[in-house]
Parts: structure tokens; sequence; C-alpha cells
């Protein structure tokens, strides 16, 4: 079993704090393994008797029995499990004032789970962790549902170390394998590269735009089709809903307005597929609302949408360094700084970018990625924009190559992206 320490240590942290753990992440990221295995086994290893710690999986036929609910006849009439009975059985475990543990995978199976979660809060003995796969309770707005009391934690595909720890090679050879297929858990156990390719074809196309189109009654499929074509072979690339709308105009001869392209984009996000990155002006300290960055929840699936003919490791590699950031817990924004500069012998604003803004608490950090610095003017043209950032906060950029870390007399630092991936305490070297 793979060991997820970083959700785990999230888990460990929120326990008995009054509120419901709501552990979301894309679908088959593995959130059921972290809660009904991980967890669980922490909770044994730390004494808590079997009979505290009461399981249930919405979408298991072995644990509807228990409540007299049928897999087959929930499916056929479309309904959803009944609360009275799960309440009742939640209640037949309940003997005595001892503190339990109530782990509940894919509830969104639960009719009214949002009562009956509630109606736990007021249990002092209960604590409760759930998992879900519905956006709609997955979204941000379901929190609020939970009365303030919802606490969520979010998981991600496997990331380079997780992957790295089960791989049978070096960590190169584990990059070369990681930065094609990713690091949904599943492909541990796919041994062929066809196997792979067959998994993470499926997931795309049979899961996840199935499930997104179910879920929000999408009209446009294949217009749907596109837009996640569109955001895979663009990765790292400015968009918003009117560029999307107009690509598919011309090249796709589709019409799609940018209202339902901007729906799309929701739907997308909501399903944790691609997360947006917000362009944030550091001099004017300000949002700009348009355009965005998106990035694919995981690099294999992105690949696989595009058939894997569009493998550009340079791309790929600001996806894997964004993941990661997320995965570490930073809010993660795209630096644009505005600075005059004589072209032509006029004086012009010009916007450079930094790739990454990335916050936690009172830490702060410049990134660039930088696949290759081949050339003394390359290597300025990526120390430029971190150079005109006038302030103390830590500047970095994360190279390809594989070299130890290195300071510059402006304060710069280099890391080698396999060390920044392995160690995550690497940004503090």
């Amino acid at each position: 079993m793979i060991k997820r320490d970083i959700y785990l240590k999230r888990l460990i942290e929120r326990m008995n704090n009054g509120s419901i753990k709501i552990i979301t992440g894309i679908r088959r990221c593995g959130k059921s393994v972290l809660l009904f295995e991980i967890f669980a086994d922490y909770l044994k290893k730390s004494g808590i008797d079997d009979n505290h710690i009461i399981k249930f999986a919405f979408d298991s036929e072995e644990y509807l029995n228990l409540i007299n609910e049928d897999i087959i006849d929930l499916a056929m009439k479309k309904r959803k499990v009944n609360p009275y009975k799960f309440s009742e059985y939640i209640k037949s475990k309940i003997l005595d004032e001892k503190k339990y543990y109530i782990l509940l995978d894919e509830v969104q199976q639960l009719d009214c789970f949002e009562t009956v979660l509630n109606g736990f809060l007021y249990k002092n003995n209960l604590d409760v962790y759930v998992t879900g796969s519905n956006s709609k309770f997955l979204s941000t707005d379901i929190i609020t549902e939970f009365r303030g009391r919802g606490d969520e934690v979010r998981v991600y595909p496997l990331s380079f170390r997780e992957f790295y720890s089960q791989f049978d090679g070096d960590k190169y050879e584990a990059w070369d394998e990681y930065h094609i297929y990713g690091g949904m858990p599943a492909l541990c156990k796919q041994k062929s590269d066809e196997q792979k390719i067959m998994y993470l074809k499926s997931l795309v196309n049979k899961v996840y735009l199935t499930d997104i189109v179910e879920r929000n009654k999408v009209q446009y499929i294949d217009e749907l089709d596109s837009i996640i074509n569109f955001l895979c072979s663009s990765i790292s690339a400015l968009t918003n809903p009117k560029k999307i709308s107009d690509t598919l105009k011309s090249i796709k001869g589709k019409s799609i307005s940018d209202i339902t392209a901007k729906a799309y984009l929701s739907y997308l996000t909501e399903a944790f597929l691609f997360t947006e990155a917000k362009r944030y002006d550091i001099k004017g300290k300000k949002y700009f609302n348009t355009p965005l960055k998106y990035y694919v929840a995981d690099i294999g699936l992105s690949n696989a949408r595009l058939n894997f003919r569009q493998i550009e490791e340079n791309h790929i590699m600001e996806n894997v360094i964004f993941n990661e950031l997320k995965i570490r817990g930073f809010d993660v924004d795209v630096g644009v700084i505005e600075t005059k500069e004589t072209i032509d012998g006029k004086r012009k604003l010009k916007q450079l970018e930094i790739d990454f803004i990335a916050y936690k608490g009172n830490k702060k950090y410049y990134i660039q990625s930088a696949y290759m610095m081949p050339t003394e003017e390359k290597l300025k043209q990526e120390k430029r924009s971190l150079i005109k950032v006038n302030d103390s906060f830590k500047k970095i950029i994360i190279v390809k190559d594989n070299i130890s870390s290195q300071i510059d007399e402006n304060g710069i630092v280099t890391i080698g992206l396999i060390n920044f991936l392995l160690d995550e305490n690497s940004l503090d070297l």
C-alpha cells in the first residue's frame, strides 16, 4: 500500500475538532484507500478499539446488506440509500460514551446526507470523516451546508515523491514514466504500456466525461469534449471563455457561446479535473479577471486525452510543479509584474510573468519553471521578472537539469526538478 503521509497527517491534525472532515478530490485518486485503509489503520495502531471505528461504503453491496438495502434495487430505481435505515444502524453501533470514529465512503449516495451528517455534529462522542464523488457535494458551497463545521482535506493523484516510493527503478527512470503516465494510483498495478494507456483513456472518456455530462445535464457534449482537448493541448497558456469559443468556431467549426464555455469550464473545475490559476498584479496588488491558466489534475490524463501525441516536457514540467505546490498546501497564483521599457526609442509598458506565486501563511515564494537554460540570454530572461520583484521573499528557478541548489548574487535560487519534487522542504533549502 502506497503511503499517503501528507494526507494522513492532515486528517490526524483534524481529529476531534468538532467538524465533519470532508475528503475531496478527483475520482480514483485514492480517497477511499486513504480513509478506509490508511486512516483506519492509524486509528487501530493508536489504540482505538475496532468497535469504535464504524465504516460504511454506500456503493458496497456488503455494507448495504447490513441495513437491508439492495445495490441492484438502488440502481434500477435510481434512488438513494434510505437515511432512516442508515441512522438506525449507526445508533445501534453507539454503545457507550467513548469516542466513535465514523468513516463514510461515497456518502452522496445517502438520501438527505446533509441532514444526517449535521445531526452527527450534535453528538459529542462522534468524529465523522466522509468522501464523495458528486461535484455538488465536493465543491466549496456544500461546506456551508454543514453550518460552518465542514473541514475539507483535498486529495490529489500520487505526487512524484509518492510515485517514486513504489517505483522499481532510479529517480530518472521514474520521471520518464511519471511525466508520461502520471500518478493515478491504480496505474501501479498495470504492468504494460498498453494497459496503462487503456486505463487512462477509460478514466477520461468513461468516468470523468460521462460523470460530468450526466451530473450537469450537458447538452453540447461534442463541445465539452473539444474544450477538454483544448485545455489539455494548451497547458500553461493563458485563456478565457471567449478565446475558447472563438477557437472552437475557427478550428472545429463548432458554435458555442462564451457563456456556455464559461459554464463548461466550471463543470471541469468542480469535478477537480482542472484547476484554475488567477493572474496577480504584484505591484498593483490586485487580480486580473481574465485571462487565466488551467492545469490538469494529473498529467497522464492529459496525455491520454491527446493520444500521447503531444508530449511537451516543458509544459508537463510546469503542470507537475503547479500540482506539487497545491499538494503541499499552497495557494498558487500566476504573477504579473509591469515594467516600463524603451522599445524603438519609446517608453512602453510591458508585462513580465512569473510562473507561480505560492502562498501559505506568512510564507511566499516566487517560482519560475525553466525546462532548459542553455544560454546566458535564456538565463537572464528567466531571472528578469524575478529581479523586478522588489521584496524580500524567496525567488526560485526550477530547472530540469540534475543540479544541487545554487544561489546567485541577486539571491535567486536555482533547484533541479527532481530534487524539488523529492524533498518536501526543498523550497526552504
